[in-house]
């Protein structure tokens, strides 16, 4: 797995046990940053791609939010599955303001929710992703 590939999921991981203990992403990621020990070498590190993209998902989470529940059709965000919301949050926020290509970030979130979530989600998610890749020039603008 690609060094990206490993920060997103790492990215993912603090975002989805940050909603699931109720506690806001960046004091949990502040909590994970504070317990890596760089001595101890089964303490993976949190590499730097991951803490970005927390951020940014943190930085435009109320846009990314509207985003969602506007082209998610059917689907409130707070209705949508735990794991695929944190997926798509974390896609939208890197398609929309990352510095990865689009469609990268479209395939790398689609891979996550192939890995972690159900059988149906690698094409929801496919599919709400798809829709802000093409409206991306009018929603950066």
């Amino acid at each position: 797995m690609a060094a990206r590939s490993k920060a997103r999921k790492r990215a993912l991981d603090v975002l989805y046990e940050a909603e699931q203990r109720g506690l806001p992403p960046l004091e949990l990621l502040s909590q994970r940053l504070a317990s890596t020990n760089p001595s101890d070498p089964g303490a993976p590190p949190m590499p730097e791609y991951a803490v970005e993209l927390v951020e940014l998902v943190v930085t435009h989470l109320a846009r990314v939010d509207e985003l969602l529940a506007t082209y998610s059709q059917g689907w409130t965000v707070e209705r949508m599955p735990d794991v695929d919301r944190a997926v798509l949050r974390l896609g939208a926020a890197e398609l929309l303001w990352g510095d990865v290509p689009g469609a990268v970030a479209v395939d790398e979130a689609v891979e996550l929710a192939r890995a972690l979530s159900t059988d149906d989600s690698p094409g929801f998610v496919n599919g709400v992703l798809g829709r802000l890749l093409e409206m991306k020039p009018a929603l950066t603008a």
